[in-house]
């Protein structure tokens, strides 16, 4: 399969689908531009800030995208590309873009709460609690997952002690990166910059730090790399956002342009060819079935629970007009499932860059090993492609290791900061009541965030390839829920909401299939197979246990509020 007609392919269906799905919705649903948003009527100059249409659109995009669309397409190619293709165009014009459009509007139209509020407001208390703690451990899942990935990504090295430059330059340009982020973030502070000046000096601290990197590796195992990521991710947490986050964010978003703009230019200059099959199977080699495997492994791209988050957390309090949503919502999500498709055509074409000799051996090894990370074939595939253009391969593959390492970070440091706030948010004491002296330290977000950090941590021994299914599930999960509280705001709203009833029943048939898969599988290791490891697979089943739950409960609460509700 030609690589280039697949992603023109792609976009042109994406496209359409916005033009005429998306503005669908808009006509259905309703938007007054008239209208005031809570952007405009509760403006504080921190949370709610009205907000160019182009500025909330890259921060939406950019909060959403991550890591996941390089990860989760690559594994689900297991079964095949055209699979993996199949169910991104699908979930990601039916339920994705759906899905955070609905979040977004929903929260924009409720004075600019978050989805735990309005599923307060409009289906009990009982619900907000259940939806906070279900929150809660997705989060501990992802912290687990983009933890041990970052880690195997920076890993310096290998296991017959040899030295790993690529990963090891990355991992230094890591380090620069949250210092000089913070040096930024001061520096902003003090001297107000903006437009061109701050993109320039942006530019050129991305730049000097892939210099620095580069001539200046840090070797350091897998284990220890462990141990860094956590400590950086709990300063992420309870640092002021202004001083680490907000600045590294901004930085991040040129390192995302930059990776997308060199794989793009790597697929028109080198035309590649897909050469992995189209369709190995029902039944992967590792035993496991399509599905319900394929719909829980490609979440970023498809569907995605997290992002209901987002849009409803941050974004929704930006839009300072309600005619913006479509392309902050719906489009922001359509762009990133091209991204995923992008990632199918590049690493589908390893094996022909390899044969073609565009990655040279040493390069094409690393990519198709069997302990290659989605992030080091994706890195390798785009630096063959870019190579053409004459750039050395070994500094190709430092500064895309470090592109794809950076969005996974970005997840990271999100995602903790989510689980802290999460956590302190289910024990949060109604309006007007004392809180305990319990209560008092468990909403610290110094023991709040160790507490988060201190469970993910140990949800990660048992290495992404084990976790990122149960994160698959947990955030298709989260999906389904949100979709169903969605559909019963439109429905006390006044307002249609069956397109919203496919896209929740089958996500959340998927998900506690693939739940129960997973429970099964993890018992007949400590009954029948052997294997079992109570501190991975203890844990992984007690987690797996309470999201099915809570899935349940959730959806009991909700699902009966929408059927009862006039």
């Amino acid at each position: 399969m030609n690589g280039l007609l697949l992603l023109g392919l792609s976009a042109l269906i994406l496209v359409v689908a916005y033009l005429f799905y998306g503005r669908y919705l808009v006509k259905t649903w309703g938007i007054d531009p008239k209208a005031t948003t809570p952007a405009v009527a509760k403006e504080d100059g921190t949370d709610f800030v009205p907000t160019n249409k182009w500025s909330v659109f890259a921060h939406q995009f950019s909060s959403i995208a991550g890591a996941g669309p390089v990860t989760g397409p690559v594994m689900a190619m297991m079964f095949g590309w055209l699979p993996a293709f199949l169910w991104v165009i699908v979930g990601g014009v039916f339920f994705g873009a759906v899905q955070d459009f609905g979040a977004l509007y929903a929260s924009v139209k409720t004075e600019g709460k978050s989805m735990g509020q309005i599923i307060e407001k409009y289906i009990g208390r009982k619900g907000k609690k259940l939806f906070f703690l279900f929150c809660w451990i997705f989060t501990l899942i992802v912290i687990a997952a983009f933890a041990d990935m970052v880690a195997g990504t920076f890993n310096g090295i290998s296991a017959d002690g040899a030295k790993l430059a690529p990963n090891a330059s990355a991992a230094s340009i890591s380090i620069l990166y949250v210092f000089v982020a913070m040096a930024f973030g001061l520096f902003l502070k003090k001297v107000k910059l903006e437009g061109l000046p701050k993109v320039i000096l942006g530019i050129a601290l991305i730049i000097a730090m892939l210099a620095l990197g580069i001539m200046f590796p840090v070797y350091a195992t897998k284990t220890t790399w462990i141990y860094v990521v956590f400590v950086y991710i709990f300063f992420a947490s309870v640092t002021p956002m202004w001083l680490l986050k907000t600045p590294r964010d901004y930085l991040t978003t040129f390192l995302f342009i930059g990776m997308i703009v060199a794989a793009v230019i790597g697929v028109f200059v080198s035309n590649p060819t897909i050469t992995t099959p189209a369709f190995v199977g029902f039944k992967s080699a590792s035993g496991s079935y399509i599905f319900p495997t394929l719909f829980v492994t490609i979440a970023c791209g498809a569907v995605s629970g997290f992002h209901s988050l987002v849009s409803s957390e941050t974004s929704s309090k930006l839009v300072e007009n309600e005619k913006d949503m479509l392309q902050v919502g719906y489009g922001s999500m359509l762009l990133e499932s091209l991204l995923a498709i992008l990632v199918i055509v590049i690493v589908g074409a390893l094996p022909n860059l390899k044969a073609s000799g565009v990655l040279d051996s040493t390069l094409a090894n690393m990519a198709l090993a069997d302990t290659a990370t989605p992030f080091t074939k994706f890195s390798a595939g785009v630096t063959g492609l870019v190579a053409q253009l004459g750039l050395p391969q070994s500094w190709g593959l430092c500064i895309m290791t470090m592109f794809v390492s950076a969005l996974a970070l970005t997840s990271l440091d999100a995602v903790a900061r989510i689980s802290r706030m999460s956590f302190q948010e289910f024990f949060e004491v109604e309006e007007g009541q004392e809180p305990s002296g319990l209560v008092k330290v468990l909403t610290n977000k110094y023991v709040s965030t160790i507490i988060s950090l201190v469970c993910g941590y140990l949800l990660s021994l048992g290495g992404y390839v084990n976790i990122w299914p149960l994160f698959g599930s947990a955030n298709q999960l989260l999906a389904a829920m949100v979709l169903i509280s969605l559909a019963v705001f439109l429905k006390v709203t006044g307002r249609k909401g069956f397109m919203l009833y496919i896209p929740m029943v089958l996500m959340f048939i998927v998900t506690m299939t693939a739940l129960v898969q997973a429970i099964y599988g993890i018992v007949m290791k400590l009954f029948v197979t052997g294997g079992f490891v109570l501190m991975v697979d203890g844990l992984q089943l007690v987690v797996a246990i309470l999201l099915v739950a809570l899935g349940l409960m959730v959806g009991f609460n909700s699902g009966s509020k929408l059927v009862k509700e006039k």
